[in-house]
Order: structure tokens, then sequence, then C-alpha cells
């Protein structure tokens, strides 16, 4: 099951502090360019994370992140959730 698709735009949240991305990446906001998969499920138990989502982001860099780190974009105008 993926909870993103293709072209989504997304907002990172990596709300704890001591993840060494959280500096860099927590609350940029991106758009989904493609979805890999792995075996990552077969670690963790969790079939979310056979997926790995590669966001561009608006810094013009492109990242990889699970699902966990992924959330709807804050629409930068009115701060409402789009």
């Amino acid at each position: 099951m993926q909870r993103f698709s293709k072209g989504d735009r997304v907002r990172i949240d990596i709300p704890d502090e001591t993840d060494p991305d959280h500096e860099q990446y927590h609350g940029v906001h991106g758009h989904i360019v493609t979805i890999l998969t792995d075996d990552a499920e077969a670690v963790t138990g969790d079939e979310r994370d056979e997926h790995l989502y590669r966001v561009s982001l608006t810094s013009g860099e492109t990242a990889d992140f699970r699902w966990r780190d992924l959330r709807p974009p804050i629409n930068e105008d009115d701060g409402s959730v789009s």
C-alpha cells in the first residue's frame, strides 16, 4: 500500500531533533518524483516500508524518504494543510 503517489506535493516531517536529517530536511516541501521498492519490509515487518519515496525538494536537491517522514504539505500562504 502506497501512501503517496508520483507527483504529490509533500512536506518532510522529522520531529526527532536527534535524527541526523532533522536540521536539513524537517519542514521542507517538495514533490515525489519516483517511488522505489526495496526489502525493508522484511526487516521491519511493516509493508509500508517497502516503498522509498524520492522527493525533489524546493531547494533543488533530491532525497529519499520513507512514508513515516512524509506528510501532506502546508499551504505556505495561509498555514492550512492542502
